[in-house]
């Protein structure tokens, strides 16, 4: 009976997981076709709409799974919190999973404005689904990409930690995830050039599958011919753990060791549960 109901927790997890970052890929890839496709918005439409996604996301899956909707916090997580090892590669995938399915169904809906401004879909939109160096314009190596990811997933991994501490002074009235929307939202204004801030190695592999099963046969190389899909995967998985043990080696050690509850590992900060 315990193993049945482990395997039902687990397979509500990855369901959550799977959901929030379905709803999280809707909302970015979904901002970029318009964006790209029919010329409605600009780049600080689509920092919004990624940092909302990424809230909206949080909100779908929070008080099942602990919406880490990202492998890079997820491993940080099992790094620093007590996250379960075992878990680590089943929410991945359901992560990795949600975002190809999300950016199906956005190139699908966007069929015909994708089509009339790119009709070979070129790299032009191929950002519409996964990431190049320098947004496929700029002059950025591979590695330049790299180290941005790096400094980018650092920044939010160490900021996530920062909100989601009860030892510390997290957002209340549940108003964490809006938080971490506003966290993507300012990575996305302030490092986006580099790399087109993936920072999160399922939201670049699943649409990238994506977009290459659909017409993109170039989704996996960038704009100098070179392979460029393993850097927005090493980039966070590098980043991620660095930005947490930076915080956990210089704020942790001096919080305040009263807490007002227990806190799961991987979990976000419970709402106030108020008076009896």
């Amino acid at each position: 009976m315990a193993n049945g109901t482990s395997r039902r927790v687990l397979l509500g997890e990855l369901s959550a997981e799977f959901l929030g970052t379905m709803v999280l890929i809707l909302f970015g890839c979904g901002v970029v076709a318009q964006v790209l496709g029919a010329g409605l918005g600009n780049h600080d439409s689509i920092a919004w709409a990624w940092g909302f996604g990424v809230t909206f996301g949080v909100y779908v899956a929070a008080r099942i799974s602990g919406a880490h909707l990202n492998p890079a916090v997820t491993v940080s997580l099992a790094f620093f919190k007590g996250f379960s090892w075992a878990k680590v590669l089943p929410y991945a995938l359901a992560q990795t999973f949600g975002a190809f399915v999300a950016a199906l169904l956005v190139r699908w809906n966007f069929t015909e404005a994708l089509a009339k401004a790119d009709p070979g879909h070129t790299i032009k939109t191929q950002i519409v689904f996964s990431t190049l160096p320098g947004n496929g314009s700029l002059p950025i190596s591979e590695w330049g990409a790299l180290r941005d990811q790096i400094i980018g997933t650092a920044l939010l991994v160490m900021l996530i930690f920062a909100v989601t501490d009860l030892l510390n002074t997290p957002p209340g009235a549940n108003l964490a995830p809006l938080i971490i929307g506003f966290i993507v939202v300012v990575i996305g204004m302030a490092f986006g050039a580099d790399a087109g801030y993936a920072i999160n190695p399922a939201r670049d592999l699943g649409p990238r599958i994506a977009s290459f099963i659909t017409g993109y046969s170039h989704a996996w190389r960038d704009q100098y011919g070179n392979l460029y899909f393993w850097v927005p995967i090493v980039g966070p998985f590098i980043g991620g753990p660095l930005g947490a043990l930076v915080y956990r080696l210089l704020i942790t050690p001096f919080l305040r060791e009263e807490v007002p509850g227990e806190q799961e590992p991987g979990r976000i900060p419970a709402p106030d549960a108020g008076p009896d």
